[in-house]
């Protein structure tokens, strides 16, 4: 009987250590992006690189990092959600709008760091008191640097005579590039340029209404922050291309995909500075953390697109190759 009786302390002895280092256990981060995008994916990189650059990472089993992708599909993103609430998941990593938004909508509780997405009230998720969730911090953006990003198309392209015209497709349940478009509309009728806007709703439909625009002899083409837009961007390449029409963006990433210039965020760096947030809690380093504007933008340009559409670019642009 005592032998037995020793054998089940021991037991016991190991069951609670046992318990007791897995309440020590690593954090664990529900990363979530809304579709497959290798631009987007940067977002991913960053992120990551910044968290093991203060000390948490998989390789030194300081981090656990779970990671789903929505497939651009919105119910999708809500089933990935509800799995990390109920997991639970210590935090929450969001790439792109649909992502923060499914998380907001679905978590008071988890803190969701969120990247490649606008801020709060372009989300429509202010209180009545103007006040963003609680939960919620990372990196997000206006769109002020649109400005500049769509008068790139008459600097760069530099109109001889007559309007401009170019050639948009947006998606209305994404409030980001809804609000893109009606703001280039501002610009487009204050410079001389028209705006042929066509909606899409998937990227299966990019294709051909892209080609639809095309036939109506529009001079460039802007890609908007639009999801629809990003998973679809090589087939709106090919199209326009075909056509001899010149891509411009406001999202840096897209250059290196095939559009000219760009002025606007860098994902790699826009992905780290959520990361940078993401450490900071995770060391209990709370004290003004909240929503932080995107802090890097930059003026790129694709050399080889350039050269095909004659066009020249100032020195300060930075060439992507």
């Amino acid at each position: 009987m005592k032998l037995l009786r020793n054998i089940a302390v021991f037991f016991l002895i190991h069951l609670l250590a046992g318990c007791s280092s897995g309440d020590k256990k690593v954090p664990v981060v529900g990363f979530i992006d809304a579709f497959e995008d290798t631009t987007i994916a940067q977002a991913r990189a960053g992120f990551t690189d910044a968290l093991q650059k203060d000390g948490f990472s998989e390789a030194n089993h300081t981090l656990k990092i779970e990671y789903r992708n929505g497939q651009g599909s919105i119910p999708t993103l809500v089933q990935i959600v509800n799995y990390y609430i109920n997991k639970p998941v210590d935090i929450l990593a969001t790439s792109t709008t649909l992502s923060t938004l499914s998380s907001i909508q679905k978590t008071k509780m988890i803190p969701i760091f969120a990247m490649v997405s606008p801020t709060p009230k372009l989300m429509g998720v202010l209180d009545k008191d103007g006040r963003a969730p609680s939960n919620l911090y990372g990196a997000v953006e206006d769109l002020n640097y649109i400005d500049t990003s769509f008068l790139l198309i008459p600097q760069l392209l530099k109109p001889a005579t007559g309007k401009l015209k170019v050639g948009v497709i947006y998606n209305d349940a994404e409030p980001q590039s809804a609000d893109a478009l009606k703001r280039i509309e501002v610009i487009a009728a204050k410079n001389n340029i028209t705006i042929l806007a066509t909606p899409v709703v998937t990227s299966a439909d990019a294709q051909l209404i892209t080609q639809s625009l095309l036939t109506k002899n529009i001079d460039a083409f802007f890609a908007l922050p639009d999801n629809v837009v990003f998973a679809s961007f090589e087939t709106i390449v090919k199209s326009c291309d075909q056509k001899s029409v010149p891509i411009f963006t406001s999202e840096a990433g897209l250059v290196k995909r095939g559009a000219v210039a760009a002025f606007g965020a860098d994902i790699y760096q826009w992905g780290y500075q959520a990361g940078e947030q993401a450490a900071r809690y995770l060391k209990g380093d709370t004290v003004g953390l909240k929503p932080e504007m995107v802090k890097i933008r930059k003026r790129v340009y694709n050399p080889t697109v350039a050269a095909k559409y004659h066009i020249t670019v100032s020195a300060n642009f930075d060439a992507l190759k």
